[in-house]
């Protein structure tokens, strides 16, 4: 398939994605046979497209595997078949503290799901991206080091198809989709507060961290852990909901 076509198809999963929601908004609203009927139609619809139109993935590359004995040199540092060490990469005592503070903080999450605004993003209201939009760049250096150890979903509320191409332009420009760490596939777009209620209940996230206290108290029965970014004195409002300044100030 070429990149075009990935592309084209891609930009159409994520305007199913933003209709599914509001369908399920749809059906929260007004819980009647006819919306019930619409949102199986239209979810079936959703998943046989998908499958039939899919770009395909590339076939992963075989790690390989370095014999110490061949070239003469003994094996202490290197861990046969780990991909940092493959390329070349070694991680400083203090990049290995940062790894063994992140999984701490986690508490042994697997799926995490993340708001953009005011979390990764400066902006604060989806009005706000469509005139401008900031990435912070110290957010970006956690979201790197968070996608190593967990399976990573970032999400926001947009009011148009255009506000998110630019999102995700401005999140690539950043250096945020790379090799090995979030894929673009992986953020999702709605156009409703509870939209993204549902994407995270669907997805069954472990961690969920939003700025609005009204989706997070929505998600406190579904969810096992969350995270209120919020200008309150970090600590806990709740038995599974901690609250924090920042994503950076966190995970620090």
């Amino acid at each position: 398939m070429s990149d075009h076509a990935g592309t084209l198809v891609s930009r159409v999963a994520r305007h199913l994605n933003r209709k599914l929601s509001d369908l399920i908004t749809l059906l929260l609203n007004h819980k009647s046979a006819g919306s019930i009927g619409a949102v199986a139609g239209f979810a079936i619809a959703v998943v046989f497209a998908w499958k039939v139109f899919r770009p395909s993935q590339p076939r992963p590359r075989p790690k390989r595997t370095t014999n110490p004995a061949s070239n003469g040199r003994s094996g202490g540092g290197h861990v046969a078949g780990s991909d940092e060490s493959d390329l070349g990469v070694v991680r400083s005592p203090r990049q290995l503290a940062q790894g063994d503070n992140m999984r701490r903080k986690l508490g042994g999450c697997r799926k995490v799901t993340c708001q953009l605004l005011s979390v990764i993003l400066e902006e604060k209201s989806s009005e706000e991206l469509q005139k401008h939009i900031t990435v912070r760049e110290s957010a970006v250096k956690v979201l790197s080091e968070l996608a190593k150890h967990c399976d990573l979903y970032l999400m926001e509320t947009v009011l148009d198809d255009e506000t998110e191409e630019r999102v995700l332009s401005a999140l690539e420009a950043a250096g945020i989709f790379r090799p090995g760490s979030l894929m673009k596939e992986k953020v999702l777009f709605c156009s409703t507060e509870i939209g993204r209620t549902s994407f995270v209940r669907q997805l069954e996230s472990d961690l969920h961290i939003d700025t609005n206290l009204d989706v997070i108290s929505q998600l406190s029965r579904f969810i096992g852990r969350q995270l209120y970014i919020s200008e309150m004195e970090e600590g806990q409002i709740g038995p599974n909901i901690f609250t924090s300044a920042s994503l950076e100030h966190f995970f620090s």
